[in-house]
């Protein structure tokens, strides 16, 4: 199959009686893309930007439904939104319950199996201590270099210049559970004492840009990637138990 990467040639493109049967989008950006009269039977969607925007499907946006029914099969996922201190701890709490079930429901020697082009579990503890990293560490504590070097960087990172040579592989599963252990305990540490006004303090984003975050936003971020990545770990293994 064709690969087309890094293009801006279907920009304002109109396709008429195309298949697309089998086709594969990944980080590509198809926001404002119109369709009708389309055969839609199987296609599978996942964004994680999706509750960004909007989504509609025959007139109705579906954003509201989807985000509602993934917070009722994952209990506790709405207080990734919260704003207050008591909000964002019982929202920790969930979310750390959650994948403690996980894990533990996991077989260690299925760790490292993945679904096509997307990360293991074993990968996927990894770029949550990074995401801690990043958000904690750098965005909220202020800290030029916190990483821990058994962290997994975002899909693309080294081609955005990021600097790789931090990072190394695992020396086994139980290094990465101790280090996801200790980046844990560093978000219920900083929760159980943060109060209203130091979540309201400005910060830089921890990858850059023009966005200053709050304190209380880095924390909801990473709250949001823990519940995403829950999300994306139990899809995959239920594809590979299939």
């Amino acid at each position: 199959m064709t690969t087309y990467s890094d293009t801006k040639e279907f920009e304002g493109a109109t396709f008429v009686q195309a298949s697309f049967t089998g086709a594969k989008m990944r980080f590509s950006d198809v926001s404002g893309v119109t369709m009708r009269g389309m055969d839609v039977d199987g296609l599978d969607i996942d964004s994680h930007d999706l509750f960004f925007g909007s989504l509609i499907v025959n007139g109705v946006d579906v954003v509201p439904y989807v985000d509602a029914e993934l917070s009722r099969q994952f209990p506790g996922r709405e207080l990734q939104k919260a704003e207050t201190p008591e909000g964002l701890r019982e929202g920790w709490d969930a979310v750390r319950v959650a994948w403690q079930e996980t894990v533990d429901a996991t077989p260690r020697e299925t760790w490292d199996d993945h679904v096509e082009d997307e990360w293991s579990l074993a990968q996927t503890l990894r770029h949550l201590v990074l995401a801690t990293d990043a958000w904690l560490g750098r965005g909220i504590h202020r800290i030029e270099e916190p990483w821990h070097p058994i962290g997994q960087q975002f899909t693309g990172a080294a081609e955005m210049g990021f600097d790789m040579s931090v990072f190394r592989e695992p020396e086994s599963h139980e290094e990465i559970l101790e280090v996801r252990a200790e980046r844990q305990q560093q978000v219920t540490d900083f929760l159980s004492t943060v109060t209203p006004e130091v979540l309201a303090e400005e910060r830089d984003g921890p990858w850059g840009g023009s966005w200053k975050p709050t304190v209380g936003d880095c924390i909801r971020v990473v709250l949001e990637e823990e519940w995403a990545h829950l999300r994306y770990v139990r899809r995959d293994l239920a594809l590979l138990g299939g």
